[in-house]
């Protein structure tokens, strides 16, 4: 009988462990007191972050940020941006100088594990190309042995390329550039014959940096799997949890159709659904300890998914990405959030 209670006793307080919302860690409440979300950004790169004539910066990336501002603080504009390049921004994010990482970075093993980092969803499915000018007659990727191609260090994309010339036995010749505004400017000064990015970064090069677009191609091939995600630190669930149901937030309400024009009408929905997401019916906003119309805050100051894609990287911008791989699950995309229930 003894053995009976302390085995009894010892399930509740697993079962009463696995039920209590997460505490707030060292991040949260670091976010809190300063009344601000800090996140690490590319120092320019054309639909996923860059300061626009104005200086302020615009952007996927940036909007990602300012989803979980603004539920976090009700205010999308209470968030702060600190340019990183590819090889600070691991050590800014490790050493508390940002609490967040929207910077076009690849979620990977390694980073996941060795780097302490957690990461949230994937806000961008994308994959490595070549750029090339249209005059050099290249087809095809298989056609640039013995050509130089312009890489950035430090970064995924100079693994890939090494993988990808080995596998297909090219000859490479690499130039590695540290920063990705020097990688740009080697490869327009004609230093390489090739530029090789996530095909994001090639087309916002191509549309943003290049004198005429169309006398640059990206080659057809796609050489690695780049799914994009923000990463925060180990050890602080519960902001990792906010930052990972602002991205959801936005993926779930263009698949409930809401947008930042239609929200305030969605309040008087008769969809248990939608009052429940928007915080009519409360629960989900205590869950994550937040204010109840966090996700409506997010959708109101920011939009869904799509109006954040297409204002930054599709038919509203100069880019004009279709949305491929980052459609809706139910229009063939891989973009689906877990229920919010």
């Amino acid at each position: 009988m003894r053995a009976f209670v302390l085995a009894t006793a010892a399930a509740a307080i697993a079962l009463g462990a696995a039920t209590t919302p997460a505490q707030a860690g060292a991040t949260l409440d670091a976010v809190k007191a300063r009344g601000e979300v800090v996140c690490g950004v590319n120092t320019s790169l054309y639909g996923f972050s860059y300061p626009d004539d104005k200086g302020v910066w615009r952007g996927l990336d940036v909007d990602t940020c300012r989803a979980v501002a603004a539920a976090l603080f009700g205010n999308a504009q209470k968030a702060r941006f600190v340019p990183l390049s590819a090889q600070a921004r691991f050590t800014a994010l490790q050493s508390g100088e940002i609490d967040m990482l929207p910077r076009n970075t690849t979620w990977t093993l390694t980073r996941d594990t060795a780097n302490g980092l957690n990461f949230a969803p994937t806000t961008y499915y994308d994959g490595q190309g070549f750029l090339v000018a249209k005059k050099l007659g290249v087809k095809s990727a298989k056609e640039l042995s013995g050509a130089t191609v312009c890489v950035q260090t430090g970064t995924t994309t100079e693994l890939n390329l090494a993988d990808y010339f080995r596998a297909n036995k090219l000859d490479l010749k690499p130039v590695t550039i540290e920063k990705y505004e020097e990688v740009t400017a080697a490869y327009l000064a004609g230093r390489c014959d090739a530029l090789t990015s996530d095909i994001s970064q090639l087309a916002s090069i191509r549309a943003n940096d290049t004198p005429n677009p169309a006398d640059h191609v990206i080659l057809p091939e796609v050489i690695s799997k780049e799914p994009l995600a923000p990463a925060v630190r180990h050890g602080d669930d519960q902001w990792y949890d906010i930052v990972v149901w602002s991205i959801f937030a936005t993926m779930q309400g263009e698949e409930f159709g809401l947008t930042s024009a239609n929200v305030d009408q969605a309040l008087n929905s008769s969809d248990p659904n939608i009052k429940r997401f928007l915080g009519v019916t409360p629960g989900l906003g205590a869950a994550l300890g937040v204010d109840e119309k966090w996700a409506y805050n997010i959708i109101k100051q920011v939009g869904n998914y799509g109006e954040i894609f297409d204002r930054n990287v599709g038919k509203d911008s100069k880019l004009q990405m279709a949305r491929g791989l980052n459609a809706e699950w139910t229009k063939g995309g891989l973009m689906y959030s877990p229920p919010f229930r």
